[in-house]
């Protein structure tokens, strides 16, 4: 286990590093200096990380471009009018339907809210609640209003539905983890780094498999917390920063 995490640690610092923004969707985020403004376009660059990371980023510039690149304002203060030209952006099956409800939801919440850590806080209990009951409140809770598009839920994945929910615990780990390294943001206060869930696509899923980290068959919720679980043998406060170790070994080296 020693070596293991040796190496771990070792890849972990390796591409934990300023270098690492430029080519992945968190350099969105890194353009704004807003708390709100990188919650937003955190949370949208998250949600549309599917594909080449180039297209993925070029495709949340268009956005945020339609949003004068100032989304926390331009959700706040925005006229119906102004939607028009949201109604042809599209990316992979992220359609304007889509577009335009995540607009009217959160362009609602932040009329009351000023951080959207409160959205995954909704009907907690007590401190310690496992990250799988946050993820399923907040997917019901962003689409608790009447309008909501049935199809616009594939686009937030939730355990009750047995996902991996990848995307959703990648902005989660922007958000939530704290470290000098300048690449995660660590701009929430009360979901803590303990509780994160390891973000599971393809490229971390092949190295964990190749380092004997998971077992299970396919890929879904409980194989993300198996992941997890292990990765909290070698680090229970922070067991998600080895995201960025089995990402670089999976998209980097081919490992």
């Amino acid at each position: 286990m020693n070596s293991l995490k040796d190496f771990l640690e070792e890849k972990y610092l390796q591409y934990n590093q300023p270098g690492f923004i430029p080519n992945d969707p968190i350099s969105i985020p890194h353009q704004y200096s807003k708390k709100e403004d990188i919650e937003i376009t955190a949370f949208f660059a998250s949600i549309l990380a599917w594909g080449q990371r180039k297209t993925i980023i070029n495709k949340c510039n268009e956005l945020f471009g339609l949003m004068d690149k100032a989304p926390h304002d331009f959700l706040i203060h925005h006229q119906e009018s102004d939607l028009k030209p949201f109604l042809n952006f599209k990316h992979r099956t992220f359609n304007a339907t889509d577009t335009l409800y995540f607009i009217h939801f959160l362009a609602g919440y932040y009329q009351t809210h000023s951080s959207l850590e409160e959205a995954f806080l909704i009907g907690q209990t007590n401190q310690d609640d496992a990250m799988e009951n946050m993820l399923i409140r907040f997917h019901d809770y962003f689409f608790s209003l009447p309008d909501a598009p049935s199809r616009t839920r594939k686009h937030i994945a939730t355990p009750a539905r047995k996902a991996a929910c990848k995307r959703i615990n990648m902005f989660l780990r922007w958000m939530v983890r704290k470290d000098n390294k300048g690449v995660d943001f660590g701009i929430w206060q009360k979901i803590q780094p303990a509780q994160l869930i390891c973000p599971c696509d393809l490229h971390v899923d092949r190295v964990a498999r190749k380092l004997g980290l998971i077992q299970r068959k396919q890929t879904d919720w409980l194989t993300a917390l198996e992941l997890t679980d292990r990765l909290r043998e070698l680090d229970a406060e922070d067991p998600v920063k080895y995201d960025f170790a089995l990402f670089g070994l999976g998209i980097e080296e081919k490992f």
